[in-house]
């Protein structure tokens, strides 16, 4: 017997018009908000409250953060700002190494020469010499 195995189910059916049931809700929410406010306060003072819930309502509905929807983002980024954090850092003292395999490290230790800034600009500039000279 065959059974039919459900397709696309990350992608959500759009319900009114080009919008899903979710983006309805944000942008009615929004518009709501707004007009409570234009109920209450003046015209300029309407304009300048309802720009935020505007550009909120508008970002819940349609903004992607890394292919994350807005909400996921306001939502861990509130978590994150009312949460407590405690960061704990101890330090632990080096364990003593033994003098035998110390003498040993030393005798198979590799010399690196240190190079100054001003030995590194005589090297450089004696390579473009040469260069120019060839």
């Amino acid at each position: 017997m065959r059974y039919q195995v459900p397709q696309f189910i990350e992608v959500e059916s759009k319900i009114f018009g080009p919008l899903t049931l979710k983006q309805f809700i944000y942008l009615v929410g929004g518009a709501g908000i707004i007009f409570l406010l234009y109920l209450i306060l003046p015209i300029w003072l309407v304009f300048l409250l309802g720009l935020p819930f505007a550009g909120f309502s508008l970002a819940l509905a349609f903004y992607r953060v890394n292919n994350q929807p807005f909400i996921k983002v306001a939502e861990n980024a509130f978590k994150y700002s009312s949460s407590s954090r405690l960061y704990l850092w101890k330090k632990t003292q080096p364990k003593p190494v033994p003098k035998k395999k110390l003498e040993k490290e030393k005798t198979s230790q590799i010399y690196i020469p240190k190079i100054t800034k001003s030995k590194l600009k005589d090297l450089a500039w004696s390579l473009d010499i040469q260069e120019k000279i060839k």
